[in-house]
């Protein structure tokens, strides 16, 4: 089948949409039974060799496509069988859609969410009355998409996992100040649902000798978290670090070196982390919600949403009990075979079928 694939989001910073998008194409490309059509929505972008540019500016497409129908993605994407929007919209067309909705924090949260994000919700909702199907990457993210949406065209195909880098040789520079310390870590971009400020005000918790560090781009939630550590003590707030942004070095050196990966998520359609973290052997604590449970396994330690101290205990049990350590890296190592990009490519490929009208 010939497939028109969004890779828009391989371009600028990337983010974990980015990275999911990466290795999807790249277990498609390796099908057989798949002829990839990528595809951008740009008005300055200049695509490689094969690949199509809708020549639209994004934020004036979103804008039309928001209220209407038009223009039409058909006279760009000729010859194709099917249109896969891999970042939550996909374009309207009178070709067969698959959209993929990696978690619903901006449709449950519409008030928080940003003009743009506002209008990608009622992109989506277009195609989905139109008649696209829907790709989620975990079933906790379908069950909401069906509610939200009001469809039943929805099918979940887990991700598979990021690759880990190998820890490098030297510390990185960012990381110096961290040499031979304990410290719980927090990795993500510092958006609103992510809860690093939540997180900070638990430092005061940790057991002495641990610190937290918290590392990612700076998100919609930035000035939250800097205020949330500037209103620490001087003696709790000598132990939080905001790293930032990080390189794939750095990242890889911090996933090494960590004690415990605190995911306090408000919701997650997958959570890369926590395998991330599975994959290095570091236990993971993170909250009861959304996709957490479904891809974390027996590999996590698990919090109701909200519970604060019971957050804060849970790290300190992971801190300090080297049995629960151990029984959470070795659950978490077996957790991992669950998940394969090739998997994912096999899902899909079977979601593409049914858009398609040859499967049940």
């Amino acid at each position: 089948m010939r497939v028109a694939v969004d890779i828009g989001p391989l371009h600028g910073r990337r983010t974990g949409i980015g990275s999911a998008v990466e290795h999807t194409v790249r277990a498609l490309e390796a099908r057989p039974d798949v002829e990839l059509t990528p595809y951008l929505v740009s008005f300055r972008a200049h695509p490689a060799d094969g690949e199509v540019r809708l020549p639209l500016p994004a934020m004036v497409a979103l804008r039309l496509w928001s209220s209407g129908d038009r223009p039409r993605a058909d006279r760009w994407l000729r010859g194709v069988d099917l249109v896969h929007g891999t970042n939550y919209t996909v374009p309207p067309t009178s070709i067969p859609s698959v959209v993929s909705v990696y978690d619903c924090w901006f449709l449950d949260n519409d008030h928080l969410a940003s003009p743009d994000v506002r209008r990608s919700g009622r992109v989506l909702r277009r195609a989905v009355d139109r008649g696209a199907w829907v790709h989620t990457s975990s079933e906790a993210t379908a069950e909401r998409v069906r509610d939200l949406l009001d469809t039943d065209r929805v099918v979940s195909v887990h991700l598979g996992p990021l690759p880990v880098d190998p820890a490098p040789s030297s510390t990185p520079a960012p990381c110096r100040a961290l040499e031979g310390r304990s410290f719980v870590l927090a990795i993500g971009t510092s958006e609103r649902r992510k809860r690093h400020p939540w997180l900070v005000s638990l430092a005061d918790r940790l057991p002495e000798g641990h610190d937290l560090v918290v590392a990612g781009a700076p998100g919609d939630d930035a000035a939250a978290l800097a205020e949330s550590v500037a209103a620490l003590p001087d003696r709790v707030a000598g132990r939080v670090h905001l790293l930032g942004a990080v390189d794939a070095e750095a990242k890889a050196w911090l996933l090494g070196a960590a004690s415990v990966l605190a995911y306090p998520s408000m919701d997650e359609g997958f959570g890369f982390p926590v395998l991330e973290a599975q994959a290095v052997g570091v236990p993971v604590v993170a909250s009861r919600v959304g996709s957490i449970p479904e891809v974390a396994g027996e590999g996590a330690l698990l919090v109701d949403r909200d519970d604060s101290e019971g957050f804060a205990a849970a790290l300190e049990r992971v801190l300090t009990d080297g049995s629960l350590r151990s029984t959470l890296v070795a659950s978490g190592s077996a957790n991992l075979s669950r998940f394969s990009w090739e998997s994912t490519a096999e899902g899909l490929v079977a979601l593409y079928e049914r858009a398609l009208g040859g499967g049940s």
